[in-house]
């Protein structure tokens, strides 16, 4: 099920404590090329170090009135106490935001905050975008899941909202689980056996086809993150969890092309073809708009990984080009003739 265009789509960021989430998501409102952002910050304890780190940042598309903190507590123990209210705050901003990031604490469950977005009051109002976990690249690599275990005890000992008291361990699977993307971090910290081990950690706790993303600096370009259509909270059931029943120069390490097909006269066909090369060529995303036999309609297309959505937005328009054009986003070294050959069919 797809996203409407008119809910304010939502991206949750997640991971632990020290995964660097905040200098991701700095990153992110630094690149945002004009889109007007707002920032749930899920910080709690005396100071809220990660929200008062990104409101010095002077960053115009998300000025510090567009940024709230939850200082109150872990956000998946407190939704409708805290983080309803924010978002009514957030959405009463004018000029309206475009997009909104959700930045949990490093012991949040995001499935009981995704599942917050069906609730009446929120669902016609707000979406959920993507969920994106962040993960210690180095600390995977040694056999942890957390750069500072004693940070995540003394976080988990300071807020008395935690209704939740799970290994750590498991912590991680349930965010590793919900996620539609993964950033490993400090990538420039692992030598190639370390990032082998990192990677194996994760494929050990992976059911479903998600990309990992290595990152250094949290310098990823934001086309990569934002705007993945995905609508979580619609497939939120299908995410098992441990709980269930309860600038430009900074993104060197991607490629990103345009790859004009033909007119289709299948969309499902496409799709198939789309996810094929997401899984056989490493592609990260793919998007674009499509035109469908004689049909007036124009198909808009979304892709992250394999999973594939595509659906008619609007006719086209008199001025449209109505050639069809994906726009393919992938690490760096993707195999530009293989993918083309794969969507042109």
């Amino acid at each position: 099920m797809t996203a409407s265009v008119s809910r304010v789509p939502c991206t949750v960021v997640t991971g632990f404590l020290g995964a660097g989430k905040t200098t991701l998501i700095r990153n992110i409102l630094e690149n945002a090329k004009g889109k007007r952002l707002a920032l749930i910050v899920n910080e709690f304890g005396d100071v809220g170090v990660d929200g008062e780190i990104l409101k010095g940042c002077g960053i115009d598309t998300c000025p510090e009135e567009n940024i709230v903190e939850l200082a109150n507590g872990c956000i998946c123990c407190t939704v409708a106490d805290d983080f309803v209210p924010a978002l009514d705050q957030i959405l009463a901003r004018t000029p309206k935001v475009d997009h909104i990031l959700i930045e949990t604490s490093g012991l949040a469950l995001p499935k009981p905050l995704v599942q917050a977005f069906q609730w009446p009051t929120v669902k016609n109002r707000v979406t959920v975008d993507g969920v994106i976990a962040v993960v210690d690249g180095p600390a995977l690599a040694e056999g942890r899941v957390a750069s500072d275990m004693d940070a995540l005890a003394a976080q988990r000992a300071a807020d008395a909202t935690l209704d939740h008291d799970d290994p750590v361990e498991e912590v991680f699977e349930d965010q590793v689980a919900c996620a539609d993307l993964i950033i490993l971090s400090k990538n420039d910290l692992l030598d190639e056996a370390g990032a082998a081990r990192a990677n194996a950690v994760l494929s050990e706790h992976l059911s479903r086809a998600v990309k990992v993303v290595p990152t250094a600096h949290g310098k990823v370009d934001p086309t990569v993150l934002l705007g993945l259509g995905l609508a979580v909270e619609d497939d939120i059931e299908n995410r098992k969890s441990h709980h269930d029943g309860m600038g430009d120069h900074e993104h060197d390490d991607f490629d990103s092309f345009v790859v004009e097909i033909p007119a289709v006269a299948d969309p499902d066909d496409l799709a198939r073809r789309v996810a094929e090369a997401a899984d056989k060529e490493n592609v990260l995303r793919v998007k674009g708009f499509v035109e469908v036999g004689t049909k007036p309609m124009r198909l808009l297309l979304q892709a992250v990984g394999p999973r594939v959505n595509h659906y008619y937005d609007r006719a086209w328009a008199a001025e449209d080009d109505r050639r069809s054009r994906l726009v393919v986003i992938g690490l760096k070294g993707l195999d530009r003739p293989a993918i083309e050959r794969i969507l042109v069919g």
